[in-house]
């Protein structure tokens, strides 16, 4: 079975999925999260063989997440704009992973470097401040939508709520 371009496809979480869902790349961005900085680094603290690691920086950095930077003989990798911007979908899947697949406990906690109290991920909230689920959220269509997704908001009803969400 061929593998399926995520690139071409209009959703921008399918393109997202084409540079960070590949198999590694979110333990090499929590890597650049933690201060990785440099390829053998990379390497031991991740386990990963070299030719994989080499392919997943070259990715991240064609896709303007990472920059490859000279430092002397050698190179180092750094977050770009792009890449920090990532930095909150990253403690969102970090505190569901600390609930959800750590019973006994984060490996790593984050903290203000300047206080001291823990780095905590936002539920979404609504205009008064509750957390919003899934279900109390309405779906309409973007400036980016195209027919098909108008059609399907429309004809699915799911601009009264995210039933598809729900199962």
């Amino acid at each position: 079975m061929p593998r399926t371009d995520f690139s071409r496809m209009r959703c921008p979480i399918a393109r997202s999925m084409e540079v960070l869902g590949e198999r590694w790349a979110i333990l090499v961005m929590r890597e650049a999260f933690y201060g990785t900085t440099r390829f053998d680094e990379f390497a031991a603290h991740l386990g990963i063989a070299s030719n994989i690691l080499s392919a997943r920086l070259a990715k991240l950095v064609e896709h303007g997440v990472l920059e490859r930077v000279p430092e002397g003989a050698r190179h180092s990798y750094r977050l770009t704009e792009k890449g920090r911007d990532f930095f909150p979908a990253f403690l969102a899947l970090k505190a569901w992973s600390d609930r959800w697949m750590a019973p006994e406990g984060p490996v790593v906690r984050l903290v203000d470097a300047a206080t001291g109290e823990e780095v905590v991920a936002e539920p979404p909230r609504g205009p008064g401040g509750a957390p919003l689920r899934p279900e109390e959220v309405r779906l309409l269509p973007g400036p980016g939508a195209g027919e098909a997704m108008r059609r399907r908001l429309a004809l699915a009803g799911m601009t009264d709520g995210m039933e598809a969400a729900r199962g």
